[in-house]
């Protein structure tokens, strides 16, 4: 690669030498030159090191950091140091203290404890930001600004910020009385006469409310974020890059939205290591991908394959394991050659970036106990030498990536807003609670953890990029030739129009697939009047008005030619056929009535409507029978062995070959492939051997894959 061309897959780590006890800078970024880094990220956590007082700025003490990365070929992602505020600036200004509950402040001590709103804050951030971004805009190792960092953190409940959602509503709907009526608020007395009749949310069990608080929310950090993004591009002009470090599942969070105000989408993957990366895995979907750290290898997959789908593009990875993560009662060692598995698994996904929290493992401090590439001791350890060969391997194989996209067999709607939805009228319950917040989620991965299982992959689709209502303008015959399979779990508030365009996907051609709670509610997450799935149920040929939560999993008769297996779990519905093919019915005495899985063609296309959250061997077996043959075209002899595909701008594939478990595997070549990495060829049919723990990257020779597959 020469060397005035960046690298197409950056690797390296957050530096941090302000916590040092100790620095030496010049062994550091030795050791970094030496393990193939070519990025770090500074600067984001300490606003009390670049203001220690009121107007008083200390600037320069990171300038010998910037000329030592551009001295050994290092870039720097400078940030913005914005969510973690001085204690100077809580001393002066209580009042900006976020507040958890009406009339409770947030107690200072940790971050992100302020209303990013407030008008002084924001004052501050200003100037803070100004005085960094100015300093070094034209240093020459910067090549991108991370803008604050994990947004999205808690909900606001001050009362400026209540305010404001006043304010919204009245802009939104115009009077008290058309927001009666939208919202249903004649329920339990909750009519309102003026604007001040409003309760406030903490309480609140009404679901239009709790939906359009949420939706609030994440558009005030969405503005926030887009505010600090605006103000960087005033100062640097064109050329670095914008972005954030974007949490997932934080719950002010609307990824796209979000993301539409950066130049690139950027994100955590954190994850189990061990044996939470065996592959295939019992492990209940319960662990994830639910919280901050993921469980299991189709998880770490999902994860990249999100974050993808943030911007429909290539990501960067801000934040991933270098060693134990979180806090001291959290420890975990990974197996040789986990590192290299999912920094592979994430760059065959679309990762550009692979960047680990941190250098330093730090010496004090709440996350004294988090492992850095390097341990307390400072002395390069086993996470050191696997990571350099990782940096070896990248400079060596990430060039394959440029211009590939990833491969997918089936896509997944995934939709926030219904998430937001459902966290307030889950179809399942949690214990002692009203709900599950986490449904959503839950639903959704039983879908894409069996297209993992079943080696398939997958392409998540957000309803920006492809539903009318939410500004997309794709015709039906253009989505159902780039989505052939359509898998659409729990789409709860889809606008009539939505509807429509999934029923006209389907004519045109696409297999749609509609999971349990999908076409039920409408924009406001009002329970449609009409048959369920609604503005479907003709088309589909079966509808259903009763629904259940079985205490025991539901055991299914499938129907002769449908190869599937496993049953139902958590929520099912009783599907009233009027025209559909029967594909499972419930064996039970009394759910036996209804079908779980249903299928009818229409016109040029198919809806299969499925009426059960499906287990691990339901999901995988359904994804078998919708993708009959891999996009991959890889034949896996091993069950532990997974390959995650990309087509480059000149037809050929680049894959990922994994083996997540600690026997030797076999996978058989699709096509004549070259070893990235190793050297060897392959000829169609021949072997592909992979050890413990191992990760192969493989590129097609000469001809693509659908000439191969010929």
């Amino acid at each position: 690669m020469s060397p005035d061309r960046p690298p197409v897959v950056r690797f390296g780590a957050a530096y941090y030498p302000e916590y040092q006890r100790t620095t030496d800078s010049d062994r550091d970024f030795r050791l970094m030159r030496e393990a193939g880094f070519t990025v770090i990220r500074v600067g984001e956590s300490v606003w009390s090191t670049w203001e220690p007082e009121e107007g008083r700025f200390d600037l320069d003490w990171l300038e010998a950091t910037l000329d030592a990365a551009h001295a050994n070929g290092i870039g720097v992602v400078l940030g913005t140091p914005t969510y973690a505020v001085p204690m100077w600036l809580a001393r002066r200004h209580p009042e900006i203290a976020a507040a958890p509950a009406t009339g409770t402040r947030v107690q200072w001590g940790a971050r992100q404890e302020m209303d990013f709103t407030h008008g002084a804050y924001r004052h501050y951030a200003d100037r803070v930001i100004r005085a960094v971004v100015t300093r070094y805009r034209d240093h020459p190792a910067v090549i991108g600004y991370q803008v604050d960092n994990e947004p999205g953190f808690r909900l606001l409940l001050n009362d400026s910020v209540f305010e404001q959602f006043k304010d919204r509503l009245r802009q939104q709907y115009g009077s008290v009385d058309r927001l009666n009526e939208e919202w249903g608020l004649v329920y339990w007395s909750h009519r309102l006469t003026t604007w001040d009749d409003l309760w406030r949310p903490d309480g609140n069990l009404q679901p239009q409310y709790d939906l359009a608080w949420r939706r609030f929310q994440a558009d005030l950090v969405t503005g926030f974020i887009g505010w600090q993004a605006d103000l960087v591009r005033e100062l640097v002009g064109p050329g670095p890059f914008i972005t954030t470090c974007i949490s997932y599942e934080q719950p002010g969070i609307e990824d796209v939205d979000l993301s539409a105000r950066l130049d690139i989408a950027s994100g955590n993957a954190y994850y189990e290591m061990e044996d939470g990366l065996v592959h295939p895995s019992s492990a209940p979907r319960s662990s994830g991908p639910m919280g901050w750290i993921v469980r299991g290898a189709w998880a770490v997959a999902q994860l990249g394959d999100l974050m993808y789908s943030s911007k429909q593009a290539p990501f960067l990875v801000t934040e991933t394991n270098a060693g134990s993560i979180g806090f001291s009662m959290i420890n975990q060692t990974p197996y040789d050659g986990q590192w290299k598995q999912a920094a592979w698994m994430l760059v065959s996904r679309g990762a550009r970036m692979i960047e680990y929290w941190h250098w330093n493992t730090l010496p004090y401090g709440a996350e004294t106990y988090w492992g850095g590439v390097l341990p307390h001791s400072g002395e390069p350890g086993r996470a050191y030498r696997e990571l350099a060969e990782l940096g070896a391997d990248l400079a060596t194989a990430g060039a394959a990536f440029e211009d590939a996209e990833p491969d997918y067999d089936i896509a997944v709607l995934y939709d926030s807003d219904s998430k937001f939805a459902l966290g307030a009228q889950s179809p399942v319950a949690t214990p002692g609670a009203f709900t599950d917040p986490e449904s959503y989620r839950r639903i959704i991965s039983s879908f894409t953890r069996g297209i993992f299982d079943a080696k398939r992959q997958e392409r998540l689709v957000r309803p920006q990029q492809l539903l009318p209502s939410r500004g997309a303008s794709v015709p039906p015959t253009d989505a159902a030739a780039r989505f052939p399979v359509l898998i659409v779990p729990a789409l709860y508030t889809a606008a009539d129009e939505d509807l429509d365009f999934l029923a006209d996907y389907a004519r045109a051609g696409g297999h749609l697939v509609v999971g349990p709670r999908t076409a039920y509610g409408d924009h406001e997450g009002r329970a449609r009047a009409e048959r369920q799935p609604a503005r479907l149920a003709e088309l589909a040929g079966v509808w259903y008005d009763e629904a259940a939560n079985p205490p025991a999993p539901m055991v299914l008769d499938f129907a002769d030619g449908f190869p599937s297996a496993g049953t139902g779990i958590d929520y099912l519905q009783g599907l009233e056929v009027d025209g559909a093919d029967v594909l499972a019915r419930y064996v039970h005495p009394h759910f036996r009535r209804w079908a779980a899985i249903t299928t009818r063609a229409a016109n040029a296309g198919r809806i299969t409507v499925v009426g059960v959250i499906p287990d691990q061997d339901l999901a995988r077996s359904l994804a078998e029978w919708l993708a009959p043959r891999p996009v991959s075209g890889w034949v896996t002899l091993d069950a532990s062995v997974t390959a995650s595909s990309s087509t480059d701008g000149n037809g050929r594939t680049v894959t990922v070959l994994h083996n997540w478990g600690w026997d030797d595997a076999i996978a058989i070549a699709p096509a004549p492939l070259d070893d990235l990495l190793r050297g060897d060829t392959f000829a169609p049919g021949e072997h592909v051997r992979l050890g413990p723990w191992d990760v192969r990257v493989l590129r097609s020779v000469g001809l693509d894959r659908k000439e191969t597959s010929e």
